[in-house]
């Protein structure tokens, strides 16, 4: 009877060393995790890893009992993601947005955080430096372009009735009675009336009647015109020609290979550098190689409020908002056990403190 029970008890170890491999690494083994860097999310400082996923993770590991092994960063997303499906890793953390065609491949977590995407551009200083390119833009502008459409109507209908009305006239301002060239003095006439009050008056008692009502409609109109002209100027100096998404097309922006706003940026058919790092992209933009730059929001903030501050700033909402998830590979047993943890940290207030540390109150 003896050897059946020990035949069994070996053949319950061998099953169970297949059955559950992931809980005895664990509990045991070093799990290796990779990540990249991208403040505050993940930071390298003096050959340490630090940031909110750093401390998120290690949180998990110590609530686990799971030893951690962290890998050398990875440059960008794809290859973070290409390191965890080739088994070099077991878990990958930094701030990996959950979409659909990434959750077909690999396992996520529940969200750890949900953010999206927000625009950085040069600071107010940096839109301020060539306002000639500034005042060539605003003066070809949609909105001042159709003021200028109503100009020329302006100077259209009334050219007509003076010269219908003063070029039978022998003292006239229109030096022929024919259509052309009669109607280019009417034109002439009309167009300095409008800008400058005109240099003469039409000699017919209604051309002149007529001349008058004009002239202070083109009193009006130029002080709506300047009006119009200044806020455009005022607004373009403060906000730069960037101010949302709906903004984008045709910019050249920087953002990080492989990220979801490289899809969005092409989807608005914006011109996309990509780079390997969220740092290039800092650069680029300071440098004028770039218009804007686009990236996680919490990223872009911490920039701006930190190491570019003062030269860079954000601007408009964050939009297509993202939800971002420890990612594991498909099939994997951890996935569970993490996200068991993460509500444990979020009901304790754990998470809370994490987060208020990285990146102020919620």
């Amino acid at each position: 009877m003896g050897i059946p029970i020990r035949i069994l008890l070996a053949a319950f170890c061998y099953v169970s060393a297949f059955v559950f491999p992931a809980a005895a690494q664990t509990q045991t083994d070093s799990l290796r995790v990779a990540t990249r860097v991208l403040p505050p999310f993940v930071m390298l400082q003096q050959d340490q890893l630090t940031g909110f996923s750093i401390d998120l993770w290690r949180e998990i590991a110590e609530r686990l009992k799971i030893k951690t092994q962290f890998l050398s960063p990875s440059p960008d997303v794809q290859s973070l993601l290409e390191t965890l499906q080739s088994g070099r890793a077991g878990a990958a953390i930094s701030a990996v947005s959950i979409t659909a065609e990434r959750n077909r491949e690999f396992d996520f977590s529940q969200p750890m955080m949900n953010a999206g995407l927000q625009i950085l551009v040069r600071g107010q200083a940096e839109a301020e430096s060539n306002p000639l390119r500034e005042i060539v833009r605003v003066l070809f502008s949609p909105a001042l372009l159709i003021w200028l459409g109503i100009a020329l109507l302006l100077i259209i209908v009334p050219a007509h009735i003076v010269w219908f009305l003063e070029r039978r006239h022998p003292d006239g301002i229109i030096s022929h009675k024919q259509y052309i060239p009669g109607i280019f003095d009417a034109l002439y006439w009309a167009a300095g009336a409008l800008i400058a009050q005109g240099e003469s008056m039409p000699r017919h008692w209604f051309a002149r009647l007529f001349a008058m009502l004009w002239m202070f409609a083109g009193v009006v109109f130029v002080a709506f015109y300047t009006a119009q002209l200044t806020a455009n100027l005022t607004v373009q100096q403060i906000q730069g020609s960037i101010k949302g998404p709906e903004d984008l097309p045709g910019k050249k922006i920087a953002t990080t290979k492989g990220s979801t706003a490289v899809v969005y940026l092409r989807e608005l058919n914006a011109d996309v550098l990509e780079v390997s790092s969220i740092d290039d992209a800092y650069r680029a933009l300071i440098d004028r190689k770039v218009d804007a730059v686009v990236s996680d929001a919490p990223v872009l903030l911490y920039y701006a409020a930190h190491g570019g501050k003062g030269q860079v700033q954000t601007v408009g909402q964050v939009f297509r908002k993202e939800d971002y998830g420890i990612v594991f590979k498909s099939g994997s047993t951890l996935r569970r056990q993490v996200d068991d943890a993460l509500l444990s940290m979020r009901e304790d207030g754990s998470y809370q403190k994490l987060y208020e540390k990285w990146f102020g109150a919620k």
